[in-house]
């Protein structure tokens, strides 16, 4: 698949219900169960790649220390810690990892690592009730963001910006977040993708737009043919 190709990300998906296709190359875990133990990387943050290594490590070092998108990134890792606190054991919620650059194909993303323990008997399908929507694709606070994003969005998501992934026989399970994803719908033979990135105080429109373009690329080489 061209996009997988052409993103490499780590959470890719194609899945096919009916005549509803999505081709996903989303690079963002929502939340993963091992044993008792759960993990949220919430993305907040993203920069462009360049081919040449010097500018490149300069695009991820100034991602790092991008005042805004620290902000915003620990904002939303505080909600995922308030939402994994719901099912996990007191005293386990841990961040493992805050505002870590990984560098993919297309992009740097800064990524956020938040872990906890749940108990043995925990329903697996209640800590995906409890965390669900995730708080990346809401913002916080998440339930009168939500509000707002109903209000204001001139179209319902959908898939983009749910989860897909699967459950173990065990128990244990692993979701992504739907971004950076292609849906098709062969009935009506109508093709559609989403981006968005995050409106704060500090948010300046024309950048916010550029990124929004920077996550559009690769879905706009594949459907553009180039």
């Amino acid at each position: 698949m061209k996009l997988n190709q052409i993103s490499k990300p780590p959470f890719a998906t194609y899945l096919k219900i009916g005549d509803k296709f999505l081709l996903s190359a989303t690079p963002e875990r929502y939340l993963k169960k091992e044993g008792t133990r759960i993990i949220s990387q919430p993305i907040k943050g993203t920069a462009k790649r360049s081919t040449d290594a010097n500018e490149d490590k300069q695009l991820a070092a100034n991602l790092f220390a991008d005042q805004k998108e620290r902000a915003e990134n620990i904002m939303i890792v505080d909600l995922v810690r308030n939402d994994l606190s719901k099912s996990a054991l007191k005293g386990s919620v841990v961040v493992q990892e805050l505002c870590k650059i990984y560098s993919f194909d297309q992009v740097h993303q800064m990524i956020s690592t938040v872990v906890a323990q749940v108990s043995k008997d925990k329903n697996p399908i209640d800590i995906i009730k409890e965390t669900f929507p995730m708080g990346s694709m809401t913002g916080a606070p998440k339930i009168s963001a939500m509000k707002i994003i109903e209000e204001l969005e001139s179209f319902r998501r959908g898939l983009y910006s749910g989860a897909v992934g699967y459950f173990t026989p065990e128990g244990d399970f692993d979701f992504n977040v739907v971004i950076r994803s292609i849906l098709y719908n062969a009935t009506k033979k109508y093709v559609s993708f989403s981006v968005g990135s995050a409106i704060t105080s500090k948010a300046i429109p024309e950048k916010e737009y550029e990124e929004c373009l920077l996550k559009a690329k690769a879905m706009r080489e594949v459907l553009e043919g180039s």
